[in-house]
C-alpha cells in the first residue's frame, strides 16, 4: 500500500467513523428529547391520551429544533474562528518573514560595512 493510498484510506475511515458517531449522537439526542417530552406531558395529568401524545411529540420536536439551532450556531462560529485564526496566522507568517529578511539584510550590510572598514 502506497503512502497516498494509506492516507486516503485513513481519511475515509475517519470520515466513516465521524458519520457513525454523528448518527449515534443524533439518535441519543432524539431519544433524550422524547424522554423529556414524555416527562413534560406527564406533569399534566388532565390530558387525554391523544393530547398527552401530542404534547410529548411537540415538545420533542421543539427540543430537537433547539438542539439543531444551537449546533448550527456552534458550527458557524467554528467556521468564523477558523477563518479568523487562519488570517492571523498568515499575517504572523508574513511579519516573521519580513523580520527575518530585514535581519539578514542588516547582517549582510553590517558584514559588508566591516569589510569596507577593515579593507
Amino acid at each position: 500500500m502506497t503512502r497516498t493510498t494509506a492516507s486516503v484510506t485513513s481519511r475515509e475511515t475517519a470520515e466513516g467513523i465521524n458519520r457513525i458517531e454523528g448518527y449515534l449522537l443524533a439518535r441519543a439526542e432524539l431519544l433524550k428529547a422524547r424522554e423529556e417530552g414524555e416527562a413534560f406531558a406527564r406533569r399534566m395529568p388532565w390530558l387525554t391520551t391523544a393530547q398527552h401524545e401530542e404534547v410529548a411529540r411537540l415538545y420533542a420536536e421543539e427540543r430537537v429544533e433547539v438542539s439543531k439551532r444551537a449546533l448550527r450556531a456552534v458550527a458557524d462560529r467554528c467556521v468564523e474562528l477558523r477563518a479568523e485564526y487562519t488570517a492571523r496566522y498568515t499575517r504572523l507568517r508574513r511579519r516573521l518573514l519580513c523580520a527575518s529578511v530585514a535581519s539578514l539584510v542588516t547582517a549582510a550590510a553590517l558584514c559588508a560595512g566591516v569589510r569596507i572598514i577593515a579593507g
